[in-house]
């Protein structure tokens, strides 16, 4: 899923070719991103929309050759090319924009920003193609008998071998550590078009007049952003381009490469949003004026994470009665806190949804995880635009953050960005493969992982406390990956362990007569609850249940069947059968299933874990390659001896009748947990206020 899809979209057609455009959000003020090379599509843009998008009317658009506008065989010259852009803005009613150009589009940009100033606002050039000049290791029209490195750009090895161009192509746009996600885009990108389309822009790229007299030309305020490390375009072509153009800022991005609106987003938007004049303005006011606030960041997926971050707040307030909350959250997080009467702060409605993106990326009681998150990145980098926003504007003593992975991602990618305290929280250490040790997910979750070790150990201070949620013997004894350290024993040396945190007190649900009574369970009957958490990934479980409901009740005559569809899944979507019970979202869940018999629940941590306190049989059925619940929550319910691990997809209806009914006779000898976690948690935060 995208972060925000465009609010229009159309075709402008531009000398017979179809040139398709989008538009999102509104406003006076018009931005125009232009795409570079036909290597690639509007999408490479993908990590700007939803931001300027708040302020701003964003126009982007595929430039012939890729993407849905025609892909003709000719008419790739850098006048043409121009002619599409106004094309698009006349499209869409715009007659003035700020531009923002990269690499081959940089000249486009700017024979538009020479030849119809009216039309342009401002002007960005980033890593540009602004010299007439051919880089001497493109030897584009030789004929080899093998090629390597850099001789494969050219228009022979293309017609034979274009996929593994595409492969050394990205590899050199993204020279950074650590950039398997775009370069993955970016091959992804190439093969949308053809080598043909490529040869063709090659052929006809020289503009009509020499590149020096246009830059001479440019009179609008502009913008110049280069890598240093570009291996595309060396940043002395930003050099001469930033004496040429008369006014002209250059930004260098040290250590980036050819592509920094996707390998650096924050720098990039922020730069390019200051440039513009986008930037808020907030009224100050003295520090020791100001109320003693925290702002939490509490994970969406699945609501555990809300529910022991509303305990962990009331300790908070124990500690600190004069503290106030604000939570940066969304659906189905915000169901918990409303219930609760938690404040949610209003830029939460600015969050692009996470919990869609994991449904829409599911299969059937399946969902690769590694790869949803990943595939989540434009949705992670708006969703920390909004809370940089918000730090910006508001003080904050401290920020808590849940599972929050994108703050804490980009916070240690931009340590300058850091404002106040920070606390990070999670149940688990490390991305694990669930294909073998040679296989492509095995090399980038080994990356992914490495990643998040170097950057602490460059930047400890992003991090004030780093709490994980449990003990030390809960991290999973793996290693992070070929030559990467073991995970339990990094985890020990760079969290605290406040243990596992509860949302109540099992003495609560002691007395289980009373418990069932004020629910309305009889005493003879056997209550067996089926339950998926928030998301709606665990239809396909609630099916399987729901199918076994006439089995089952052979097999157990005084059964009582309660389905959970939770928040985000509709009732109506659901088979109705004779004596299944639906309920819709539960606030205090805990409590129903504190007093069941029996719980049939996906490999979701915080249920289980809820079951296990409670001491409550249950069976559980992880998602297929989801690595949490096939590793890290299996390796921790072993330890506390709970829980029955199933498999949905070797599970029929009649098999999962019996094991229900088996079941409900086992005893339940797991061991206790701790129900002070939400205290100790407090504790070792509480210092930083």
């Amino acid at each position: 899923m995208r972060a925000r899809y465009p609010d229009r979209e159309g075709y402008a057609e531009s000398g017979g070719v179809r040139v398709f455009w989008e538009e999102y959000g509104s406003g006076d003020r018009a931005v125009v991103f232009i795409p570079p090379w036909q290597i690639v599509h509007s999408r490479i843009w993908k990590m700007q929309l939803a931001y300027f998008a708040r302020y701003f009317r964003v126009i982007v658009f595929d430039m012939p050759g890729n993407g849905r506008s025609d892909h003709p065989a000719s008419g790739y010259q850098p006048e043409t090319e121009a002619a599409h852009t106004l094309a698009v803005m006349d499209a869409t009613a715009t007659p003035r924009a700020s531009l923002v150009c990269l690499s081959r589009s940089t000249r486009t940009g700017a024979i538009i920003a020479a030849d119809h100033p009216e039309r342009v606002e401002r002007l960005v050039l980033t890593d540009g193609v602004l010299s007439d000049a051919v880089p001497p290791n493109r030897k584009f029209d030789e004929r080899r008998d093998h090629y390597k490195g850099w001789e494969k750009y050219n228009r022979h090895y293309w017609l034979t071998n274009y996929a593994d161009f595409a492969e050394f192509f990205m590899s050199q746009v993204f020279t950074e550590p650590h950039s398997t996600k775009p370069i993955d885009d970016g091959v992804a990108w190439a093969l949308e078009t053809t080598p043909e389309v490529l040869i063709t822009t090659i052929d006809e790229a020289r503009s009509s007049r020499p590149m020096a007299d246009v830059l001479a030309a440019i009179r609008v305020p502009t913008l110049i952003i280069h890598g240093t490390d570009d291996a595309i375009r060396p940043f002395e072509v930003a050099e001469h381009a930033h004496a040429a153009i008369e006014g002209s800022v250059l930004l260098p991005l040290e250590g980036a490469g050819h592509c920094p609106q996707a390998r650096h987003p924050v720098r990039y938007n922020l730069a390019i949003r200051d440039f513009l004049g986008a930037t808020p303005r907030q009224p100050w006011r003295r520090a020791l004026a100001r109320p003693k606030r925290a702002l939490f960041i509490s994970s969406p997926i699945g609501l555990g994470h809300a529910l022991r971050d509303v305990a962990i707040a009331r300790e908070l307030r124990v500690l600190h009665p004069d503290l106030q909350v604000d939570w940066l959250a969304q659906d189905p997080v915000t169901r918990v806190l409303e219930a609760r009467g938690e404040t949610i702060h209003p830029a939460s409605r600015l969050l692009a949804g996470e919990s869609a993106h994991i449904e829409a990326e599911a299969g059937e009681h399946d969902l690769r995880v590694f790869q949803a998150w990943r595939d989540m990145d434009e949705i992670l980098l708006a969703n920390f635009m909004t809370v940089h926003d918000v730090l910006e504007a508001e003080p904050y003593d401290l920020v808590i953050g849940d599972e929050a992975w994108e703050t804490d991602y980009y916070l240690h990618e931009n340590p300058e960005l850091k404002r106040t305290a920070f606390v990070w929280l999670t149940d688990f250490v490390g991305w694990v493969p669930m294909e073998g040790p040679d296989s492509r997910e095995s090399v980038r979750t080994a990356d992914y992982n490495a990643e998040m070790i170097e950057q602490i150990a460059r930047f400890p201070r992003v991090r004030d406390r780093a709490l994980f949620v449990g003990n030390p013997d809960d991290v999973v004894d793996l290693t992070f990956g070929p030559g990467l350290p073991r995970i339990r024993d990094w985890t020990r040396t760079h969290f605290d362990f406040p243990g596992y945190i509860l949302p109540f007190d099992p003495a609560e649900f002691a007395d289980r007569d009373a418990v069932r009574a004020r629910l309305g369970f009889r005493p003879d009957e056997s209550v067996v609850f089926a339950a998926v958490g928030g998301s709606g990934v665990g239809h396909h479980l609630l099916r399987k249940v729901i199918a076994a409901a006439e089995l089952t009740r052979h097999l157990v005559p005084d059964l009582r069947l309660i389905v959970v569809t939770g928040p985000r899944i509709d009732r109506a979507t659901l088979p109705t059968a004779p004596g299944v019970e639906y309920r819709a979202f539960v606030p205090d869940l805990y409590a129903h299933l504190a007093a069941c018999d029996l719980a049939v629940v996906q490999g979701g941590l915080s249920t289980c874990m809820e079951l296990t306190a409670t001491k409550r049989p249950f069976l559980y059925f992880p998602l297929r390659h989801h690595f949490e619940q096939n590793v890290h929550v299996p390796h921790r319910l072993g330890r506390y001896g709970a829980g029955t691990r199933m498999d949905y997809h070797q599970t029929d209806p009649e098999r999962l009748a019996h094991a229900i009914a088996d079941g409900l006779k086992r005893p339940v000898l797991s061991r206790d947990v701790e129900t002070d976690g939400a205290r100790r948690a407090a504790a070792l935060i509480a210092p930083l206020l």
